[in-house]
């Protein structure tokens, strides 16, 4: 071992050792406990940044052993450390959080972190790491905040940094090592606004299928607008759904790939997208009407209770799904103003109860093969699937009965040519419906359920075809 070798190397942990923000974090994770303390953060920081990491810091277990860490440099950091070198973590994130991380790794010598009223960042760790180590000192860090530490130590490790602080790392310190910084590129953003689930919202083009304006431009481009401020209102609430949901979201086999979960994209990124992209959508709204403004408003309220308050509770998350697929549908009869028949009202309930249902037996089964029984976050079990598959099917089944009644509905025959092809689609329906939960049973569905029918071929068809069958009921007259 070099001479350089034997001095002590002090490592941050946030985006150096963790490809994430403890900070953010512990601040979603309190916000989910209590929500309403979301209005108490402007005064704990005006005691003090020290005061909000303690504040946030109280209860929170940061779960460690599932942190996206940095492999590259958590393996150099545990050789060195068998080697016999003595190796700190010293960051500005709380002790106890700090501690949570030491004591998971287990190669830490010992931990510097902030407590009481000491925030140690910048020339406060400086401080710190030089009264622990006043023969001389390594320190790996990421942020312009450590410019004064790399600057005092013998030997800089950079990790991550931007290629502007890389060179002023360069000019006022010995860089010994460099871990180049993530690339992230616009296909990671897509996957973190899960702008594939934008699929949903084509839900707020069936009023405009069922009245038939789909011919009237104006009804189209009013369509077309609620439908991308929709998106990004459902993108900002993703967003943050994601942000709360990062430790469950870590122990999920699949989930646990995710942007955020995973480390891809920083969550301070994610806290700063979210509201653009919730202006955005309420922006998008207000262009088209002051109503559609209020019902995506509705919306975005309805799923922030969901994501703060109501998801971990079981059947009842399930029934506020099944609303929000409701609700899309609701907007699309206010952006082209229609109203919503209470037929298509009561099919949709209880179709989109029978999907949610799906997608939390898929999620189960899942759990149940991993030898999981209990569903982190929410309150469900494994042996919860003998209640939850009959009430799925039965709420799946009561959908295509509603249909049949609809076909009997005396504006039916008024409004269709030939009323007697509906039942084409309630054959439609009622194998599509029996396919999703087989594909349930198997282990073969998707996280969402919707998402699966859009790539499914089998499903493409099925549905392409009932569109078929209602066009033709509604335009052709056999006589």
């Amino acid at each position: 071992m070099s001479s350089a070798n034997v001095l002590p190397l002090f490592v941050d942990l946030d985006h150096t050792l963790i490809h994430s923000d403890t900070l953010i974090e512990s601040l979603f994770l309190h916000l989910k406990r209590e929500p309403f303390h979301l209005l108490l953060l402007p005064f704990w920081l005006l005691r003090g940044r020290a005061y909000l990491k303690a504040r946030l810091a109280e209860g929170i277990d940061i779960d460690a052993a599932h942190l996206p860490y940095h492999k590259e440099l958590c393996d150099d950091l545990r050789r060195q450390a068998e080697g016999g070198r003595p190796i700190y973590l010293a960051t500005a994130s709380h002790k106890c959080i700090a501690d949570q991380v030491a004591a998971h790794l287990g190669f830490f010598s010992g931990v510097l972190a902030t407590e009481g009223t000491r925030n140690l960042k910048s020339r406060q760790k400086l401080a710190a790491i030089r009264a622990l180590a006043p023969e001389g000192f390594d320190y790996a860090g990421d942020s312009r905040a450590d410019l004064p530490i790399w600057q005092a130590a013998s030997q800089a490790i950079v990790v991550g940094a931007s290629p502007a602080l890389l060179e002023q790392a360069r000019r006022k310190a010995r860089v010994a090592k460099v871990y180049p910084r993530r690339s992230v590129g616009l296909l990671t953003y897509v996957k973190a606004i899960r702008a594939y689930q934008w699929l949903k919202n084509l839900l707020v083009f069936v009023p405009l299928l069922t009245a038939f304006r789909f011919t009237d431009s104006d009804a189209v481009a009013a369509a077309v607008m609620a439908f991308f401020a929709i998106s990004l209102a459902a993108s900002a609430n993703y967003l943050i759904n994601d942000l709360l949901d990062l430790q469950s979201d870590r122990r999920h086999p699949r989930k646990r790939r995710r942007p955020f979960a995973s480390g891809a994209v920083p969550v301070a990124q994610g806290l700063l997208l979210a509201p653009l992209l919730l202006a955005g959508g309420l922006g998008l709204a207000a262009l088209v009407s002051w109503p559609l403004l209020a019902a995506v408003a509705i919306y975005v309220a309805v799923t922030s209770v969901y994501s703060f308050a109501l998801k971990g509770y079981f059947l009842v998350d399930t029934l506020l799904l099944a609303g929000l697929y409701t609700i899309r549908i609701l907007i699309g009869s206010v952006a082209i103003g229609v109203a919503a028949s209470f037929w298509i009202l009561a099919f949709s309930m209880f179709l989109f109860l029978s999907l949610a249902l799906v997608k939390r037996c898929s999620e189960l089964k899942l759990l149940a093969q991993n030898s999981v029984l209990q569903a982190k976050g929410r309150d469900y079990r494994a042996a919860d699937l003998d209640v939850l598959y009959p009430m799925g099917i039965a709420s799946g089944f009561l959908a295509v009965q509603v249909f049949a009644l609809y076909i009997n509905a005396a504006d039916v025959a008024a409004r269709y040519q030939t009323p007697e092809a509906l039942w084409a689609v309630c054959v439609g329906l009622l194998y599509w419906v029996g396919r999703m939960w087989f594909k349930t049973g198997r282990g073969e569905m998707h996280d969402d359920p919707l998402v699966f029918a859009i790539k499914d071929r089998t499903s493409q068809i099925t549905i392409l075809l009932m569109v078929a069958a209602s066009l033709f009921a509604y335009f052709v007259d056999i006589g």
